[in-house]
């Protein structure tokens, strides 16, 4: 469509005798023309299905394998060292009970501290595994390493046997050390000394425990073999149930004592029930195992390699 315009100037009327007035008007012509063409009819395009690309997944470091000579399963000198604190803490805890019972000549209320000790350590170490085991990731506050510890732990169980010393214990180490150390400098009762000595000891070599837990016999010092076989340390056959559907029993990892108590009363499922009702957390044990629960086997070749 295209406009021409043109502009006329016409004399406006005689409004009175003696005034002429000449006031321009604007006066516009429109001319339209309209020029159509015919659209060609379109061609229907032919509809064409490609298969779908598979996107190629970069290996991330919890997919990946891990293998005997992985950096992470050797110990450091950091690791030594936190180890040394550890274990210096503790001992200096055991001498104050030694010295005060015999100071005081009591001896039976230190050693039975002691054994309350050791007893609440298998606990403790039973909430605290059940707790990284069920809640929380990689990207918690704090426990996030010890969280994706653990579940690595459930797809290369063996790795743990691979584990240099002070590499599986020095996170523990570090606790310990934090912990004690103030008890030490503080106090001087030795029946608070015996229970803490104990308790502690074991919490931090815990993880050692676990480790025994995962060997095979025939690789086992007699010494630890006879204190499973007992019962005072974790044995391997009570253990292995936890690395088995449905993944939610056994999580006493210093003797075992309490397991039986625990799992027979549902202690740790009333607690999830608790947690999920009041908070909406939901445990990992309720969902179906996923790749990170389902256990992988230590290959032949890698056996080999020992």
């Amino acid at each position: 469509m295209s406009i021409f315009t043109q502009t006329k100037l016409l004399p406006s009327p005689k409004h009175h005798v003696h005034t002429i007035c000449h006031s321009p008007l604007l006066r516009t012509t429109v001319h339209c023309s309209v020029s159509t063409t015919a659209k060609p009819k379109p061609v229907p395009e032919k509809l064409i299905i490609e298969p779908p690309r598979l996107q190629q997944l970069e290996p991330s470091p919890d997919n990946i394998r891990p293998m005997l000579n992985d950096p992470s399963l050797l110990s450091t000198w950091s690791h030594r060292a936190w180890v040394a604190s550890g274990c210096t803490t503790v001992l200096i805890s055991l001498a104050k009970s030694v010295a005060g019972a015999a100071h005081s000549h009591i001896w039976a209320e230190p050693i039975l501290a002691g054994l309350v000790g050791y007893v609440l350590a298998d606990l403790g170490s039973g909430v605290y595994h059940w707790g990284i085991d069920n809640y929380g990731g990689a990207s918690t506050p704090i426990f996030g390493a010890q969280i994706e510890a653990f579940q690595g732990h459930h797809k290369w169980p063996w790795t743990i046997t691979k584990r240099q010393f002070a590499n599986n214990l020095h996170a523990l180490a570090r606790v310990i050390t934090f912990t004690v150390l103030p008890l030490d400098l503080a106090f001087d009762d030795p029946i608070l000394h015996g229970f803490v000595a104990v308790c502690s000891g074991c919490i931090m070599f815990s993880q050692q425990f676990h480790a025994w837990a995962h060997g095979t016999k025939s690789r086992l010092p007699p010494l630890v073999l006879a204190l499973q076989d007992s019962g005072l340390l974790i044995s391997r056959s009570q253990h292995s149930a936890h690395h088995r559907q449905p993944y939610n029993n056994n999580y006493c990892i210093v003797s075992g004592v309490w397991n039986e108590f625990l799992d027979k009363q549902k202690v740790f499922e009333a607690l999830e029930m608790i947690l999920f009702f009041k908070q909406g957390l939901r445990p990992r044990s309720w969902s179906e195992p996923s790749s990170e629960w389902i256990e992988e086997a230590e290959t032949i070749s890698q056996l080999a390699n020992n």
